[in-house]
């Protein structure tokens, strides 16, 4: 057993007052093995934009709209490319003349993201080698503050 399941188990066991946050270890666990799976490849940001925006841009550069798949899944945003390795690909062909020297190299990657409940995929572009995914928080209404009147 993974032992940050067992740990949130254990927290659950000692706090018999706590109700419905089981929900929130389990994506906390969640949230640690994405950290593990994914690799250090391709560089990335995360940045806010406005109150309930936030944008990741991943530098792709090589890459076309073809060789990469985007997909969420159980509040995981995963972006994987399906471009063959370099390597790979001179094997394939043959073809291992095909560069005089090769500073940039293709390579498999898989990154993934862990997002939280409220917040969804709005779009993905990919200009000049460097891919956007536009994301939004959905905060519901009766979770927006508001003025209370006094009777």
């Amino acid at each position: 057993m993974n032992k940050a399941l067992t740990l949130f188990d254990n927290f659950n066991q000692l706090t018999p007052y706590a109700v419905g946050f089981d929900k929130i270890f389990n994506d906390l666990a969640r949230y640690t093995e994405n950290t593990v799976t994914s690799t250090g490849f391709p560089p990335y940001n995360i940045r806010n934009d406005g109150d309930f925006n936030y944008v990741i841009e991943m530098a792709l550069a090589g890459f076309s709209k073809e060789d990469l798949e985007i997909e969420t899944s159980n509040g995981t945003l995963t972006i994987r490319s399906i471009k063959e390795n370099t390597d790979e690909m001179a094997k394939a062909t043959g073809n291992y003349d095909a560069f005089v020297y090769q500073g940039i190299a293709y390579r498999k990657f898989e990154r993934k993201f862990t997002l939280a409940d409220d917040v969804v995929v709005n779009s993905a572009d990919l200009v000049n080698g460097m891919l956007t995914i536009n994301l939004e928080r959905i905060v519901p209404e009766e979770k927006k503050s508001r003025l209370i009147t006094i009777s």
